[in-house]
């Protein structure tokens, strides 16, 4: 199971990235019996203080509240028996933690600051200029954001389910030039490396592809965490839209961040920009208000950059107002674009299929161009 190492790691380099997003999971920050891994986590902390005395910049985002909750409230299954235990389990654990990251981090001179979040805060524009606003000024302060799911109000509609996503949009709000993922597995490997003794080390990734993405496993390998490869695959898709790169390493040794630095070992998804700030925002969305279907020729002249007109639409599906966000489908079910609708569902299903010289009998008022315009859409 030994790669070939290349020098993946001087993508994250102080001087190659000036803002960073670390994200570190319950199964590295917390043991099996509910408590902090202290110095294994100083040991992190000391990494950052380096990159950050070198120039970098770096938000966390941390798991481990539920965990670190459910011990001290001495409830069954982790906390996550129920709804509640997780959410009375992460506003007692919560605490917890962001003292010992607050501690950690001031004893190497550096000022943490708590920012939670919920899946809406990063869906809603306008919330997710405000934190992205917020995140720009601590880390030009030199602070290190310290951010977390709020799961003491989070439901299971409303969540973002793993911190792998929520860090590759933090990544995003943050202009991050990278983001980082400490694992308890050191990166994506051909197959389940647990199981299959030929699996090889995958160092560099360019496009998430059929191949790429049949080479997850949804498992977790400790079984504290939420989130398996399927969802660092997707993180590493959100990263990528936006420009970032993102690594998948072993946090299971110490110093991960300054190990990565000396042995390369890891895989890195390279960022692949794809328009403007907005554009990568629609991309990274993990929820739409509804679907439209669309026929061949749709998928055609969306390949070649133009807006979704009517005409080539077969199907609306959802609930939706003139400004929400939908996705674009086709006809075999896969999502190809997303978008900001220009009608609502009732409308949108009036002239699905229809031309644009028929819109205005049948609406009752002067149409508008498109139902999904290339100015406010995005493919994926």
């Amino acid at each position: 199971m030994v790669a070939d190492l290349t020098p993946a790691a001087s993508r994250f380099t102080p001087a190659a990235c000036p803002r960073l997003v670390v994200k570190i999971g319950s199964a590295l920050l917390v043991d099996p019996d509910g408590r902090v891994r202290r110095d294994w986590l100083r040991g992190v902390v000391a990494d950052i203080a380096a990159r950050h005395r070198a120039g970098q910049r770096i938000a966390v985002v941390s798991s481990g509240a539920i965990a670190l909750g459910a011990r001290r409230l001495a409830l069954p299954k982790g906390g996550r028996a129920s709804l509640e235990d997780a959410q009375a389990a992460a506003a007692t654990g919560q605490i917890a933690l962001s003292h010992c990251w607050a501690e950690l981090l001031h004893a190497e001179g550096l000022t943490a600051a708590q920012i939670l979040v919920t899946l809406d805060d990063l869906e809603d524009r306008r919330r997710y200029l405000n934190a992205a606003s917020t995140l720009h000024r601590l880390l030009g302060l030199g602070v290190v954001p310290v951010i977390n799911e709020n799961d003491s109000v989070a439901t299971a509609e409303i969540r973002f389910g793993d911190n792998d996503r929520l860090a590759a949009r933090i990544g995003q709000a943050a202009d991050a030039g990278g983001v980082i993922l400490l694992s308890d597995i050191d990166g994506l490997y051909t197959a389940n490396p647990h199981r299959d003794p030929t699996a090889r080390l995958v160092p560099e990734v360019a496009r998430i592809d059929a191949r790429i993405r049949a080479m997850a496993d949804a498992d977790s390998a400790s079984g504290m965490g939420s989130g398996g490869m399927i969802s660092k695959l997707e993180a590493a898709r959100i990263a990528q839209r936006s420009g970032a790169h993102l690594a998948i390493i072993t946090g299971k040794r110490d110093h991960p961040l300054a190990a990565f630095d000396a042995d390369h070992r890891g895989t890195v998804f390279l960022g692949e920009k794809i328009g403007t700030a907005r554009k990568a925002w629609l991309a990274g969305r993990l929820t739409a208000k509804g679907r439209i279907e669309v026929d061949d020729g749709a998928v055609g002249a969306l390949a070649q950059g133009r807006s979704l007109l009517a005409a080539g639409a077969v199907r609306v599906e959802g609930r939706f107002a003139r400004g929400d966000v939908v996705d674009i489908v086709g006809p075999d079910g896969q999502v190809i674009a997303r978008g900001l609708i220009e009608y609502d569902t009732v409308d949108a299903a009036k002239i699905v299929g229809r031309r644009s010289n028929a819109h205005e009998q049948i609406l009752g008022y002067a149409p508008r161009s498109a139902l999904v315009h290339r100015d406010h859409m995005v493919l994926l």
